[in-house]
């Protein structure tokens, strides 16, 4: 289910002409303003006053300066040429929220054709495209609740483009041999993004762990016990260790003022702790504070993009089964699901870690809905080759159905929006990486929203 819609910041700049119905532009303008202000936006920039020539685009934009604001709204009031567009988008463009291209339709009366506006977005769309801007565009009537729902969904990528800016993510160990797909290039991700990857030795980690005083592991399990009813029946010892693992990466966060972690979750947990760190990182994931395993680290900044968008929590899997005749597919990972993804109906278990025989895991199926799938893919290790056609952004969806655990620890049966088969080719040709990201509803219009604003391509999974 969607979340309650959010308010956003919207920087307004009404573009118009004085050769063109100016009182009819004035009435556009006015009614975008308010439609905006009645979506609880809040709008700053021009707003409503009709900007006709260069001097009133540099007032608006030094009143923005100072500002941030999640999308930017250039609304084509009345035809103009791209002059002023350009102007506004390439002073704006280093503010990272994206633009829109508003046009308004004109009336087919047989008379004067009183705004051209559809025109005006067409030779601003060729001027942006030129310069690799990117935009997107509205061909509606300036009451249309759907240009309303439009902006909203622009609001939602500025908000996660803005909050990656912003985001560290605490990298605890490095990542096992043999999982090329948990590598990563610091540098990549912070051009790419503005996300900042803090180095945190596994071995100062498991040392805070060992160390958690008794009151935070108590905390921790009676926190969990609320929803997982047989802690009693597990192993105390490995069962306290993981609530000290969570204490710890917890306390992490707090200092080091991390966005989320990509932690090397075994075998040193298991073998130095005597727990399992997936428990804790359940816990992370439902606090939305993203954590991924295996020192997944473009499996976090995943997690964080796909959370920014839904609001909701993120769930880091692998795709372990695809079944021809049912046409489905199995997401599953060893025990660290956040719980609010547990179908309703069944029961929340507390269990032990299927090779490691360890505890503290999460035992659950996923609840039925529709999800949205998505990975940041990095496709060479050709230090030559340019940032960002060394990413893309996958994108997916599909519907989760109900049905029994199909394994040991947290899974749920995928029914694609194309069949199952012919995702696992695309995802074996494509040499996609084995960790998948998925959080609840569907943000597929955002995420190759978001792919445009940051620059790297999309690859369809579905």
């Amino acid at each position: 289910m969607q979340q309650a819609e959010r308010s956003y910041t919207v920087a307004l700049l009404a573009i118009a002409r004085p050769t063109f119905d100016v009182p009819l532009a004035q009435s556009v303008a006015d009614t975008v303003l308010a439609q905006l202000e009645q979506a609880s936006c809040t709008v700053i920039g021009a707003r409503n006053r009709l900007l006709m020539d260069r001097e009133a685009a540099e007032t608006a934009l030094a009143a923005l300066q100072k500002s941030t604001f999640d999308v930017v709204i250039l609304l084509q009031a009345s035809f103009a040429d791209s002059s002023m567009a350009v102007q506004l988008a390439e002073a704006l463009r280093p503010a990272g929220a994206p633009f829109l291209l508003w046009a308004v339709p004109d009336e087919r009366t047989g008379g004067r054709l009183r705004l051209n506006s559809l025109c005006g977005i067409n030779l601003a769309g060729h001027a942006l495209h030129l310069r690799g801007i990117p935009y997107e565009y509205l061909l509606l009537d300036a009451a249309a609740p759907e240009a309303i729902a439009a902006v909203q969904r622009l609001g939602r990528v500025g908000q996660a483009r803005r909050q990656l800016h912003n985001a560290r993510i605490g990298l605890v160990g490095e990542h096992p041999a043999g999982f090329d797909t948990c590598a990563y290039v610091p540098n990549h991700l912070a051009e790419l993004f503005g996300v900042e990857v803090v180095p945190i030795a596994l071995a100062a980690t498991l040392q805070q762990a060992a160390t958690v005083a008794v009151d935070p592991r108590q905390r921790f399990i009676a926190q969990v016990g609320e929803y997982c009813h047989n802690l009693a029946e597990l192993d105390q010892n490995a069962l306290a260790g993981t609530a000290s693992v969570y204490a710890a990466l917890r306390q992490l966060t707090t200092t080091e003022q991390l966005s989320g972690v990509a932690v090397r979750c075994w075998p040193e947990f298991f073998t130095e702790l005597g727990c399992a760190a997936c428990g804790a990182m359940s816990v992370l994931n439902e606090e939305q504070c993203p954590a991924s395993c295996e020192a997944d680290v473009n499996g976090t900044v995943t997690s964080l993009l796909l959370q920014a968008l839904s609001q909701t929590p993120t769930f880091i899997t692998d795709l372990v089964s695809i079944d021809r005749e049912s046409d489905t597919g199995v997401l599953w990972h060893c025990g660290l699901a956040p719980v609010s993804m547990a179908d309703p109906v069944a029961e929340i278990l507390g269990t032990v870690h299927s090779n490691r025989k360890l505890p503290l895991l999460f035992e659950f199926p996923l609840k039925p809905g529709r999800v949205t799938i998505a990975r940041l893919h990095r496709t060479t290790v050709d230090p030559q080759c340019a940032i960002r056609d060394s990413y893309q952004l996958v994108i997916g969806g599909g519907e989760m159905v109900r049905a029994p655990k199909s394994f040991s620890g947290s899974s749920g049966v995928l029914r694609f929006d194309q069949p199952a088969t012919t995702v696992f080719d695309r995802i074996m040709r494509h040499g996609l990486e084995h960790h998948f990201n998925i959080t609840y509803g569907d943000y597929r219009t955002e995420l190759r929203t978001f792919a445009a604003l940051v620059g790297v391509s999309v690859l369809e999974l579905t």
